[in-house]
This record gives structure tokens, sequence and C-alpha cells, in this order.
């Protein structure tokens, strides 16, 4: 039975513009439907599970391919409100990375700021005591004094990483010897309070166009529950050693005999979904000849 459904014309003239390119992908109930068919019956391996057990094990291995092995990244651009805010988006498990727009829309990098953060900031009285509700909990501030002074600060005395770095050498030292690559970036800074779930921006980056770019796990939605094509064997290899390592009576030499078979297929995986191209690699390699003159 052919897998393709859809005429050209009725592919090229979908209105759903969302759809197009989803044959390279698997839906999850497929890879649920084929394992059991596969793996699952009298016959077979497995002689016998539960669909809710394959469904589960499916879904932790989308997890762990989402990480690591699909290198999917969703996007969002905002423009920086005043409170140079960004709240991260609710399937959100780990930045790739922070950009902000720069010349003719080319992205320029932003990178993360080690020295202020946004600490809980504990309510004191008059005499430094700490202040407690009618419950006796202790009561906090909505924001910190820390995160008021790095917010508040103008773009002239907090225009990058770069001029902290100086600033911490000429108050340590007295000299500065030299700028700490790692800080020498002018296109501002951010860190991220995975607490209360926001994203802070230094203040040169007020009402300008940042976008985060992030990976989530993979089953936060419907729409998201698709695996490549690629890695749709590592997906079986990958459930079948779960669901035998967790059976009781299962020969060891079963198990172990798969979780060889799961780490050769997600190698596999890894490498065809890497997307090497031996004309890019070419292209970047010829920067390899360019002399550098001191």
């Amino acid at each position: 039975m052919p897998l393709l459904t859809q005429t050209n014309s009725q592919y090229y003239n979908n209105s759903n513009a969302g759809n197009y390119g989803d044959y390279q992908y698997v839906k999850f109930t497929d890879i649920v439907n084929q394992f059991i068919m596969a793996y699952v019956g009298g016959d077979k391996i497995i002689s016998k599970t539960k669909r809710a057990d394959v469904a589960f094990h499916a879904q932790r291995a989308l997890q762990e391919f989402s990480y690591d092995t699909f290198k999917n990244t969703k996007s969002q651009e905002i423009e920086i409100p005043p409170s140079l805010k960004m709240i991260v988006p609710q399937d959100f498990v780990n930045y790739v990375k922070i950009t902000t727009m720069g010349p003719n829309g080319t992205e320029l990098p932003l990178y993360p700021t080690m020295r202020t953060s946004n600490p809980i900031a504990i309510l004191q009285d008059g005499d430094y005591d700490y202040t407690f509700d009618g419950s006796g909990k202790l009561l906090t501030a909505s924001e910190s004094d820390t995160w008021t002074a790095f917010k508040t600060a103008s773009s002239a005395s907090n225009p990058s990483n770069a001029e902290f770095e100086d600033e911490l050498h000429n108050a340590s030292v007295g000299t500065r010897y030299g700028l700490d690559p790692q800080h020498a970036n002018k296109n501002g800074s951010f860190y991220i309070d995975n607490i209360k779930g926001f994203i802070h921006f230094s203040s040169n980056l007020s009402a300008k166009t940042v976008t985060l770019k992030y990976i989530t796990d993979g089953v936060g939605t419907e729409d998201d529950m698709i695996v490549h094509k690629f890695a749709e064997e590592a997906m079986y290899k990958y459930i079948a050693h779960a669901i035998l390592a967790t059976k009781s009576n299962t020969p060891e030499y079963l198990v172990q005999r798969f979780k060889k078979e799961k780490r050769a297929a997600t190698r596999t995986a890894k490498l065809r979904l890497s997307n090497i191209k031996i004309e890019e690699l070419t292209q970047v390699m010829r920067g390899k000849s360019k002399q550098i003159k001191h």
C-alpha cells in the first residue's frame, strides 16, 4: 500500500502550509502500531505486552531522542518590553541559543552573564529581622534589589559583558591586562530564572527584537509527537529493549542483545540526522589553507 495518499495538485495547493514536508516523519501512533505488529505476538521476540506499556516506552524514547538525536529546535521571536523579561515557552526544556536581530536581518549571538541573577529577596524590618505573615510564612519581594539595579542601569553604564570585564579588572587589579574572550561581546547578555520561568536581558536590549531557539521533549502536543524516518529503527530498538529489560524471566542474553542493537541503531540515527553534506564541508575547509599573518 503506497504511503502517499495525496496527488501532486492536492499537496502543492494545500491551504495548510504547515503540512509541507511531513513525508519525512512518522506519526507516534504509527510507531506504536507498527511495533506491536512487528515485535509482539506468540511467535515474536515479545510474546505478550500491553499497548499502554508500548506507548509509555515510546514516549520515553521520543523524549530521550529529542534531546540529542533529533536536533529539532523551536523558535520564538519577540520585541523585548521595558521589563526586560521574556516568558519561557510552555514546552521549554532548555535553550539552544538566543540572538538579537542585526542589520539586514542577521542574527547576532547573545551570551549568558554569570555576574548577576534574580535571587529570592527576603523582606526585613527596620532591625534587619526577617518578616513573616500571619501563618508564619517567610515574606519575599516580587523582585530582588540585584535585578532591579541590573535592569535600571542605562545603556551607557551597562552596554555589554565586555564592560563588566573591564570594571572587574579595574576594581580588583587596578590595571587592565586584557579582555577575557568569553566576555568580548557587545550585543548584550541574558540569564534564565528557571524557578520563575523568565529570561532576563541587559538594558541595552530594550525594544530590540530577540529570537529564542530552544528544545522540547517532543511530547508536549500531538503535533510534536512525530519521529524522523532516519530514527524510526532506533525507536523500535529502544522500545524493545525497554520492555524486555522490565519483564520478569527474560533471558539476560536477550536483554543484552537488544541493548547493543539499541546503541547501534541510535548511533546510526545520529549519523544520518547530522546531515553532513560533502559540498558544505568542502566549502568550510577552504578556510584552512588561509595564511594568518602575525
